[in-house]
């Protein structure tokens, strides 16, 4: 593993990212997601949260780009913004359950 010079300024993108996955709600929403692009509406009935909660988390999970959003007519969808984010989720989610 190559050792990356780390900045004041990428230890605070790195933070806020790691931020941004310290909540359970957005960690559903992440696992949800693993399985490929999904509407809002079918993301809220799998999780059982309120539209409202679950566009809150959404929109936290968006600028972080964690994920992306696109419309069509009056649906939006939800994806995974890259591989980078399925990897981290994965590796996280190995060390949680390696023991």
């Amino acid at each position: 593993m190559t050792q990356t010079t780390v900045t004041p300024e990428n230890a605070f993108d790195l933070a806020s990212l790691f931020a941004a996955l310290s909540d359970p709600t957005r960690i559903l929403i992440i696992a949800a997601l693993l399985e490929g692009e999904i509407g809002v509406g079918e993301l809220v009935g799998r999780l059982g949260l309120t539209k409202s909660a679950v566009s809150h988390q959404l929109r936290g999970l968006r600028d972080k780009r964690i994920i992306r959003t696109r419309k069509q007519g009056r649906n939006v969808f939800v994806c995974l913004d890259d591989e980078h984010v399925i990897e981290l989720f994965q590796r996280g989610l190995d060390h949680v359950l390696h023991g």
